[in-house]
Order: structure tokens, then C-alpha cells, then sequence
């Protein structure tokens, strides 16, 4: 089977977690082989729109760059600022406004199409659905939208982007098919973009485990002095939940001051949770890591004593898979994804923060109920393997094709 793949992130040049799990999931379609032309928006300093393809190190995929300013997780002010940056050094062929390169990529995705040859178009989120539904276009095969968020969650159900939920819902309501990251999240797609049940597939997001098997001895390279140290590691955006993090803080310091709170990542929160904790007089024992990768990502994961992901509204959740992996225990928000199917966690409502704080002492305070949680949680995560995804999306990808022959015939 040949897919033609359009998405926006992809590692190395990744800011979150969909693109960890376009990785993991065009890696593991590949193994069963899948051939996957991925196209991915990329700005180059050249004239050409449609480039060469380039090799990967993943068997049967192969990456096309579309030269775009369209980038991870982008807002329409945050395009304009690249935009601004952009225009003024060079004469380029980009659109001022965010919905408007959302579009002109979608044109220049009718040239991969007509190129390429494929019998399945996949998009990711709502960025690439206007690129799927051109490809279609040109040459009438499926289109199967990848819903890995909705503009509900990124905003955390408040003053929604009229714009793009019209970009998403067009996409998720024209799709052949539409898989959904989790039963949370479909439940959203149903209950916002009125379309049939029987059209959406949940796939679940996982995890290569032996990536995080790699255990460091270098434990104090923060030099924190022997104190217990609680992670919060994501973007640092609304939906994410940093801001419930620091105040769960703050409750946890009045009762142990001998605690420090990492907080890793990047976003347009960024300016404002180091405001908060100033505020909230805690500045002394939170550290603020910036984005972390590769190496620096692993070692932060195992130098926690607890990893918590307090998110206000959560599709999915790879992060507590990737710190049960490293054998840090985690506490998620019972607003997520992975709460449905992670049972050797602790569960709290993202706006209880006094129920966090709670939890987070009692994990401190109490050897034996942190060694319990890591060690069932670090089994537990085996059930979340990129292979069983995989055989998942290609039942999904069989779906689309059998029900296009059958209206055709």
C-alpha cells in the first residue's frame, strides 16, 4: 500500500508530540510495508516550491519538503512575527497570514499529488486537512484526517478560532475516515463536528520503550542537593495546565520546602508561568529547563522523583509513557487521553489543586508507594507498542478503500 502523508512536525524538527508519534507510527507502517511519501512544510532559502526528495533512516519512507512558513503548533500571531521577520529579508512568495499559508500550502500539496503515486492521502490536524483535501483532488483516492487535537483542546474549550475550527470541521466532516487519537478525543469530534460514529477509528499513541532504557548515574548534575524533584515537561501552553502545576506547587512548599519543580518546554505561556511563580513567591524552587531533547530529555525524566501532566484538555499524552519508561511515576489529569487506558498512575482533576498537592506528598513522602508505581507502570507501558498502532491504521486505511470501490461500484 502507498501513502501520501502530510503533516507539520517531524524529528528532528519537532516541538511536541505529534511528531514524536508521526515517527513512531511511519516507522512501525513501514515494517509491514506501507511506502510513505511524508510532506512536510519546511522554510528553505530557495526558490523552488516542490523539492527533491531526501532519504531517512526509516525503511519505505520518504520525506518531501514543501518550502512553507507553516510550523509547529503556530497561532496567528505568532505567524505573523515569523512572517514579519521573514518578509523583511528576503523576497519570498508566503502569505502574511496564517489561514491564507494554510491554503497556499494546500495548492502547492496538488503537485506532490499529482507526482506521487499513492492510494491513500493521511493528513494530521487541521494545518494539513485543506493539503488532503486538494490531494483528493487531483487524484480521487481517500482521505483519512488524523485528529491528534481540536481547536477545543488547544484552547482549552474557551474563545475557540472561529477560522480554524471551520478548516478543522470541513476536513473531519469531507474525510473517508478519521482516526482519533483516543475515545476522549472522539467523543470532542462527535459531540463538535456532527458526523457519523461508524467514521472514526481510535487508535491509541505509543511508545518505543527501549528508547528510554538507557539508564544515567549522573544524578545531580542540577546539583539539587539531595532534594525531591517533581517534573512538569510539555509546551507550555494553555491546554497543558503549567499554571495548575505552580499552584499545586506552592501548596506542596508550604507543607516540604525541601522540594524542587522543574518545569521543561517551550510556548507562548513561557513569559507568564516564570511571572507566576515569581508571584506566587516560589521562584527559589522551580527551575525553568527551556525545550529539551534527545539525551537532556531522558536525563530529565530520570533525575524526577515525579513526573505530573496536569493538562486542561489532553487528546492523548506521550509524556507519561516516556517517563514510566525512564521508571518515574506519574500523575495525570483525569482530563487526558492516556487516563483512559494507564492504570498505574494517580489520577486528579486538572483544576484540583489541592487534591495534586496531596498526591504529589504522598508519592514524596512514601518510598514504598513511588517504587510501586514505577515498577507496575514501567510493565504496564508494554501495552503501548507503535506495531499494534500500525496494524490499527492499516485497518483503517482497508476501511477507506473498501467503502471508496464500493460507492464507486
Amino acid at each position: 500500500m502507498r501513502v501520501l502523508m502530510f503533516g507539520w512536525e517531524f524529528p528532528p524538527f519537532n516541538s511536541g508530540g505529534l511528531g514524536t508519534a508521526c515517527y513512531g507510527l511511519t516507522k512501525a507502517l513501514s515494517e509491514k510495508g506501507v511506502e510513505i511519501n511524508f510532506a512536510l512544510p519546511k522554510n528553505l532559502e530557495i526558490s523552488e516550491d516542490f523539492l527533491n526528495v531526501i532519504s531517512t533512516n526509516l525503511p519505505k519512507v520518504k520525506i518531501k519538503e514543501v518550502n512553507s512558513l507553516l510550523v509547529s503548533y503556530a497561532t496567528s500571531y505568532s505567524y505573523k512575527k515569523r512572517f514579519s521577520l521573514i518578509h523583511k529579508n528576503a523576497n519570498s512568495n508566503y502569505c502574511c497570514d496564517l489561514l491564507q499559508e494554510v491554503y497556499r500550502y494546500s495548492l502547492l500539496a496538488k503537485d506532490i499529488a499529482s507526482r506521487v503515486e499513492h492510494d491513500l492521502i493521511h493528513a494530521h490536524d487541521w494545518m494539513t486537512f485543506p493539503a488532503g483535501l486538494e490531494a483528493r483532488k487531483v487524484s480521487g483516492k481517500p482521505l483519512i484526517a488524523h485528529v491528534h487535537s481540536t481547536e477545543f483542546d488547544r484552547c482549552g474549550g474557551h474563545c475557540v478560532n472561529p477560522a480554524v475550527f471551520e478548516v478543522e470541521k470541513e476536513g473531519i466532516q469531507e474525510a473517508n475516515q478519521v482516526i482519533a487519537v483516543s475515545g476522549f478525543t472522539k467523543n470532542k469530534v462527535l459531540e463538535s463536528y456532527a458526523i457519523d460514529e461508524s467514521k472514526i477509528d481510535v487508535v491509541y499513541n505509543a511508545i518505543n520503550k527501549e528508547e528510554f532504557n538507557n539508564f544515567f548515574t549522573d544524578e545531580n548534575f542540577f546539583n539539587l542537593n539531595g532534594k525531591k524533584v517533581v517534573l512538569f515537561l510539555g509546551r507550555l501552553t494553555l491546554h497543558k495546565g503549567p499554571d495548575y502545576f505552580l499552584r499545586a506547587a506552592k501548596k506542596v512548599l508550604a507543607k516540604n520546602e525541601d522540594v524542587v519543580f522543574i518545569v521543561s518546554g517551550s510556548g507562548d505561556m513561557e513569559y507568564q508561568v516564570i511571572e507566576e511563580a515569581s508571584r506566587l513567591n516560589i521562584a527559589d524552587n522551580v527551575l525553568f529547563t527551556g525545550f529539551l531533547r534527545d539525551e537532556q530529555l531522558k536525563k530529565i525524566y530520570q533525575l524526577a522523583n515525579l513526573y505530573v501532566l496536569p493538562s486542561v484538555s489532553e487528546p492523548f499524552g506521550i509524556t507519561p509513557l516516556e517517563s514510566l519508561a525512564s521508571g518515574t511515576p506519574v500523575i495525570i489529569s483525569k482530563q487526558s487521553g492516556i487516563s483512559e487506558i494507564l492504570n498505574h498512575c494517580l489520577k486528579v482533576d486538572f483544576w484540583d489543586t489541592d487534591e495534586m498537592a496531596n498526591q504529589i506528598l504522598a508519592v514524596l513522602e512514601n518510598k514504598e508507594l513511588e517504587e510501586c508505581l514505577a515498577g507496575n507502570g514501567f510493565l504496564e507501558i508494554d501495552k503501548f507498542n507503535w506495531s499494534d498502532a500500525a496494524e490499527k491504521v492499516i485497518k483503517t486505511y482497508e476501511k477507506a478503500v473498501w467503502k471508496k470501490c464500493f460507492q464507486i461500484l
